[in-house]
């Protein structure tokens, strides 16, 4: 499960955000979801959920965000109650890609009343388990499938579980870990596609007698465009060959993910300004993109706790220098 190649998964998402956002979400939200099983699931597991989604049978989806939890996993509310073989759920998440749609949900919860991100677990809840309800769906910017998901007295068999009590942290972390480069790929992807309808609008467009693209201002735009892909490029394909070559990547997949998304969501501004009046319409790329970018600085970590964990990971850096010194 380890040997999950984040390369290929980055130039997959990368490619599909290129042709259109909807394609990478699917791609996306399927991975994720089915992520943490190919991470820790038994055989029974992965036997039962994987082979679904991989023929396109099953949807899969992961309840990680609740209403009061979002970058801050350790406020997790939702309890599971372990009672002999079952585990009872009660609780809510909320933010939820694929709710509604999904066949099944990786569930995120707090099985011991232990503080911060200690005591909580992972399990697989069928989206038909007796107790699991669709409490609202939530419309974006965007389309994507999104819900508010209820869990009341929600009965699921304690081989449900996904790795050992307790350990559900950790395996969000890794599950995230392996995504959180691939959100930087597929910012990629869009920053892209803004790029290429770019430059064909200034080849196309005439004004004052030349070419759009023959302004000066113009072209250091396209410049500063071109530099900003280029160097998400880097930072998002260095996360992931590190992390494939089994390093520990918090650090980089962070860099990766901030700066790709922040600087995407600039170059498809300018993409916007440069096709005009055109770039607000309706069905035009840059106004599908603009809509598209704005999530990916948000959902699997957002800006501001992508900065806090580079600046974490720089002062522990930093203190185990001035350690080793001594």
């Amino acid at each position: 499960a380890d040997a999950l190649d984040s390369r290929s998964l980055c130039l997959l998402r990368e490619t599909l955000a290129c042709h259109h956002g909807l394609a990478d979400f699917a791609f996306a939200m399927q991975g994720l979801g089915s992520g943490a099983i190919s991470l820790a699931g038994t055989e029974a597991q992965l036997a039962r959920y994987l082979p679904r989604v991989a023929k396109g049978e099953a949807i899969a989806a992961f309840a990680l965000s609740e209403p009061e939890a979002g970058s801050d996993v350790a406020a997790l509310a939702c309890r599971g109650r372990i009672e002999n073989d079952v585990i009872v759920i009660d609780g809510e998440k909320t933010w939820i890609s694929n709710g509604g749609i999904a066949d099944f949900y990786v569930v995120f919860l707090r099985t011991e009343d232990l503080p911060g991100t200690r005591g909580l677990s992972a399990c697989i809840v069928d989206a038909d388990t007796p107790g699991l309800e669709i409490a609202e769906r939530i419309e974006v910017i965007a389309p994507h499938p999104l819900a508010r998901l209820m869990f009341k007295n929600c009965r699921v068999p304690l081989t449900q579980l996904l790795g050992a009590p307790g350990e559900g942290f950790k395996l969000a972390m890794r599950t995230l870990d392996i995504f959180r480069s691939s959100v930087a790929a597929a910012a990629n992807g869009f920053a892209r596609a803004a790029f290429e309808a770019a430059l064909a609008r200034c080849q196309e467009r005439r004004m004052f007698g030349q070419r759009l693209g023959d302004f000066q201002l113009t072209q250091t735009k396209l410049a500063q465009m071109a530099l900003r892909l280029d160097a998400a490029a880097l930072l998002t394909y260095r996360a992931a060959w590190e992390r494939d070559r089994g390093q520990k990547v918090t650090r980089e997949a962070a860099m990766a993910k901030l700066y790709a998304t922040e600087e995407a969501q600039r170059t498809i501004d300018d993409a916007v300004q440069i096709f005009g009046g055109l770039g607000v319409t309706r069905g035009q790329t840059p106004e599908r993109l603009y809509r598209e970018i704005r999530a990916l600085r948000i959902y699997e970590g957002a800006s501001e706790v992508q900065q806090l964990i580079i600046g974490r990971e720089a002062l522990r850096t930093s203190f185990k220098k001035l350690v080793s010194r001594d």
